[in-house]
């Protein structure tokens, strides 16, 4: 199933999308939070006809996938190709950072640079999206743990990141940069989560390409370890890392400007469009 939620920011309603129609769920459920991300719940909105679902006219705007997210979590330096082209050795273990909730917007909302941002910068990542509590899981089962996946811009301001003293949060919490969607996709559909295809243009140029197949830790490891210190939650979100061609990584660095237009693609996941506007 693809699972999407549609509507003004706040009050989205739960969508389902049966092949390029977009289906009203709100009759059955009243969102797509952790709370319906169970293998019962979703085999019973799997078991749902969508002709029984009223279509959903016009455009509507297509919210984050997943609403009332707990955690959002990311995993840094998580491509081998990535770390080569920022010149940095392959980490030991998972590297952990929070992205702030706030950041969280749909995957069309625009995507706004905070005042006297310069270095604002581009990640296509694979969200993985938790659907039962998960506490010190083994690497084995670690994926019957997942409702299913999406793709996440993990939008870095990397000044506010690298240079301001503190954590990586500090620059990749600002307000919208985090798009999310357009679609929980669940786990059923997507039968190798290390063999997806991935790309990012900005304005026209292709900027990354890549494939989740050159990870250095995979989905499994990822979960199994953070769940050996906290318990993973339904609803959760995990961005899994950015292949290379950030703009942060080329010679000289590139940045995103107003204007700008970020087109995302993972296989299997859909699309995102952003455009890139300054905060005065």
């Amino acid at each position: 199933m693809k699972l999407v939620r549609f509507g003004t920011p706040g009050v989205e309603k739960p969508g389902l999308m049966d092949g390029d129609v977009l289906r009203d769920l709100s009759g059955h459920v009243s969102d797509i939070t952790g709370a319906v991300l169970s293998d019962a719940d979703l085999d019973r909105l799997r078991a749902i006809d969508p002709a029984s679902l009223p279509v959903v006219d016009g455009d509507p705007r297509i919210g984050p996938c997943v609403g009332n997210i707990g955690k959002f979590m990311c995993i840094g330096l998580n491509y081998t190709d990535h770390a080569i082209e920022m010149g940095l050795d392959f980490p030991e273990h998972p590297i952990l950072f929070m992205k702030a909730n706030s950041a969280i917007v749909g995957p069309n909302d625009d995507v706004v640079m905070p005042r006297g941002s310069v270095t604002s910068d581009w990640e296509v990542e694979l969200g993985v999206v938790i659907g039962k509590a998960a506490k010190y899981v083994s690497e084995d089962d670690a994926l019957d743990y997942v409702a299913g996946y999406c793709i996440c811009n993990d939008v870095s301001e990397r000044t506010f990141q690298n240079k301001l003293t503190g954590q990586w949060t500090k620059g990749k919490s600002c307000d919208t940069f985090g798009p999310t969607g357009p679609w929980l996709v669940t786990r059923d559909e997507i039968e190798n989560p290390q063999n997806l295809s991935m790309s990012l243009d900005v304005s026209g140029q292709r900027m990354q390409t890549g494939n989740t197949s050159t990870m250095i830790f995979n989905v499994r490891q990822i979960i199994s370890h953070l769940s050996q210190m906290f318990t993973l939650h339904p609803g959760d979100v995990i961005s899994t890392g950015t292949p290379p061609g950030v703009g942060g990584g080329m010679k000289p660095p590139v940045f995103l400007k107003p204007g700008d237009v970020m087109e995302l693609e993972i296989e299997g996941l859909g699309r995102q469009r952003q455009m890139v506007k300054q905060d005065a």
